[in-house]
């Protein structure tokens, strides 16, 4: 699973989702990529399942960039305790991914054989994503 070697808090607060992807907003590296169309907390696990996904249809063809990393802990507090004594321990490591942020980029398929392959990809994420190209994207 993808988690940071280190970080300066064990525990951070929740945080807020709202609004429009800081960064990552135009195909850097390839040619096609899937838009988050919605806000949503991606897990480590829904990353890997992503990347594993992609790497299988692809088969050892083209290139692949993943634009999102788990750098947030979430915490969780054990089943059937009572309120207080304090922040649950942290449970699993998600990627904050808001509006509009680019979640991965492939190279080297034709346009058909990409929207087949990241629409593979479309299956295992809790969120509307949406098909984009580099020409129309970093155009307008």
């Amino acid at each position: 699973m993808l988690m940071p070697k280190k970080v300066k808090y064990r525990k951070v607060q929740r945080g807020n989702m709202k609004g429009r992807s800081k960064g990552a907003l135009t195909l850097a590296f390839g040619e096609y990529g899937l838009r988050a169309v919605e806000p949503v907390w991606l897990s480590a696990a829904q990353i890997e399942a992503m990347r594993v996904s992609l790497s299988r249809r692809m088969k050892k063809v083209g290139k692949m960039w993943l634009r999102v990393f788990p750098d947030k802990p979430i915490t969780k507090k054990p089943a059937e305790t009572r309120m207080g004594k304090g922040k649950g321990a942290p449970e699993f490591w998600a990627a904050v991914v808001k509006r509009e942020r680019i979640i991965c980029e492939i190279a080297g398929f034709s346009e058909e054989e990409a929207r087949e392959i990241l629409k593979s990809v479309q299956y295992k994420l809790p969120m509307k994503t949406k098909f984009i190209l580099k020409e129309k994207v970093n155009k307008s």
